[in-house]
């Protein structure tokens, strides 16, 4: 059951970091495609010029999902806490 519960662990880690990074990943991808399509259209071609507006969109986006986040990580955090005696009692 060791193995068993480390890999269940890892793979619901990974799922839930997945699900709570995703909302900044994608703004910031979609932002950067935004800011190349301005940039080739205009023929701007400075290298900072992407970076305040991902910054922003990531900070927009925190600020919207970080009640959902807190969520699943409190919901996560104690799925595990609730598992660890059955671990160690064997069942």
């Amino acid at each position: 059951m060791g193995s068993d519960f480390a890999s269940d662990v890892a793979h619901e880690g990974i799922k839930v970091a997945l699900m709570i990074a995703s909302p900044m990943l994608i703004g910031a991808l979609l932002m950067g495609i935004f800011v190349s399509i301005f940039q080739a259209v205009t023929q701007i071609n400075e290298q900072t010029l992407s970076f305040i507006p991902k910054i922003l969109v990531i900070v927009g986006a925190l600020m919207i999902f970080s009640p959902w986040m807190s969520d699943v990580l409190t919901t996560y955090t104690k799925e595990i806490f609730l598992t660890i005696p059955k671990v160690a009692t064997g069942r």
